[in-house]
């Protein structure tokens, strides 16, 4: 698992690995009962705080994305697949937001555009 760190970033750092790893465990990458690095490893390796790992992997077992066993470590929980369709459309709606908001710029109307989607959806 690639974790990237962006320092320059204004969204916390304890969030980006939040999100990183939600991301490789609906998408398949990390797979039930996979264990994570440990919390001191992996703080290392980024060279960031334990604490904000730790914080990261607290609210991961929090979204139950993760359990923890004191003494052996994090581990990939089951996928609740309601979970993983939930977070599909939600990259999918920001995804849309984004090119809703390339075409107002470009000044392509609604309909245009709805027009286009139904052309693309069409063609696939």
């Amino acid at each position: 698992m690639k974790l990237i760190i962006q320092h320059s970033s204004m969204t916390p750092i304890y969030e980006q690995l939040v999100e990183q790893i939600k991301a490789a465990i609906i998408q398949g990458a990390l797979k039930e009962n996979d264990p994570l690095p440990s919390v001191r490893s992996l703080a290392k390796e980024l060279k960031i705080s334990a604490l904000t790992v730790k914080k990261s992997y607290d609210a991961l077992e929090q979204e139950g994305l993760i359990a923890t066993v004191h003494g052996k470590g994090s581990f990939v929980r089951a996928v609740n697949p309601t979970l993983k369709r939930e977070e599909q459309l939600k990259a999918i709606q920001e995804e849309l937001e984004t090119i809703v908001n390339k075409a107002r710029l470009a000044g392509i109307s609604d309909e245009d555009l709805q027009e286009l989607l139904t052309i693309v959806l069409e063609e696939s």
